[in-house]
């Protein structure tokens, strides 16, 4: 019988199980290959909203804590659940199971198809999550700009409910990074976007990513493939103090 792959996806923001449902929608059954299980869990405390430098530390912190049990566990792969990509590099450290971020594999993916993406957000606050992300991939030089539509987001309820307004604000920014940026492929800057992508590259010229749904069939793409990480580019850390971590959970 063959095996199934487990697949651990980190959400970054404590929430009920309602909430963890909606981010889960981001992956419908027929984009999960045969084989593989994604199973959402959220962290069990930490950041509210991601908007300052407090919340991206315990983003970082409280990730790395629900990821670091993910290889006993008996899971295939890790994905964060954040453009932020909170947590990867210490988990790539700590794991030899694929761990993969959402920001990383969206910037990757979209110099694939394109010479310049612009990443399109909820809010000027989480500015300060890509500019992290884009100095430590060294891909300013590929990145035209970062624009929001200056709307508060829900990261529970998601896009839910305001499609008509949301949709249409993403549009016209999306459209300004076109014009005035030269972007070429845009790059949605929060996985709680997923439901505007289909809409998005409908009503766009350009190819619009999704990063979470990338960042999960890159996690299935590299355990079908049996590849991880270098651990020369992330060592094992010489002594892992795994009692000491989860005793600083909450």
């Amino acid at each position: 019988m063959a095996r199934e792959h487990r697949i651990k996806v980190i959400v970054p923001i404590p929430m009920d199980a309602a909430g963890v449902a909606n981010r889960a929608s981001q992956l419908p059954a027929s984009v999960i290959s045969p084989g593989f299980k994604p199973e959402f869990a959220a962290v069990g405390w930490g950041a509210a909203l991601g908007d300052s430098y407090h919340d991206m530390l315990l983003m970082d912190w409280t990730v790395f804590q629900a990821g670091i049990e993910a290889e006993a566990e008996g899971y295939s792969a890790v994905v964060i659940d954040t453009v932020s990509d909170s947590g990867l590099r210490a988990l790539r450290s700590r794991l030899s199971i694929p761990v993969l971020g959402p920001g990383e594999c969206a910037f990757h993916l979209a110099m694939t198809l394109g010479k310049k993406f612009t990443i399109l957000t909820m809010w000027d606050e989480w500015f300060p999550l890509y500019e992290k992300t884009l100095t430590e991939y060294g891909f300013w030089p590929r990145c035209a700009s970062l624009r929001s539509i200056k709307t508060r987001p829900d990261l529970a309820e998601l896009l839910a409910g305001k499609e008509d307004v949301i949709f249409a604000k993403l549009k016209r920014e999306a459209e300004l990074a076109i014009a005035e940026d030269g972007a070429d492929v845009i790059v949605l800057g929060s996985t709680t976007m997923h439901q505007s992508a289909s809409w998005l590259a409908e009503n766009l010229p350009v190819p619009v990513i999704n990063p979470g749904l990338i960042a999960y069939k890159q996690a299935e793409l590299l355990v079908q493939l049996g590849i991880s990480h270098s651990k020369i580019a992330f060592p094992n850390p010489g002594v892992a103090n795994d009692a000491g971590i989860k005793k600083g959970s909450a």
